[in-house]
């Protein structure tokens, strides 16, 4: 079956601000990789620059909920977050590869779970 969502739940005490190392590198390939890259380079400069102030300070971050073929969304009510394909075409299982690879060489504790029903 083909993956609509990737949730990368973090394990046990792991805090938002230990994703904040990783999360420009992932933003940027995010984008890069559903051609939703912001044309101004300050538009991505704030894009991350938003979320990151929010990972220092160990909040959640907003992520990229935005218009467009796939949202990063970081839910209310759980400490994680996951990508989701708003439209049939994107390859979430491939992006959320290498989201979780990034995570593991930045030395972060998460699970993984394809197409959990709570995000809808």
């Amino acid at each position: 079956m083909k993956a609509n969502s990737v949730h990368f739940i973090l394990g046990g005490k792991t805090p938002y601000k230990d994703l904040a190392v990783a999360f420009p590198d992932i933003l940027k390939m995010f984008l890069i990789e559903t051609d939703q890259m912001p044309e101004d380079e300050e538009i991505l400069m704030m894009f991350i620059e938003l979320n990151m102030t929010d990972l220092e300070r160990n909040v959640k971050p907003e992520g990229y909920n935005r218009k467009g073929r796939m949202r990063m969304v970081f839910p209310m009510d759980r400490e994680e977050f996951y990508i989701k394909a708003v439209g049939k075409g994107a390859d979430v299982g491939r992006i959320g590869e290498r989201i979780s690879e990034m995570l593991s060489a930045s030395g972060v504790h998460y699970k993984t779970v394809q197409n959990d029903i709570t995000d809808l």
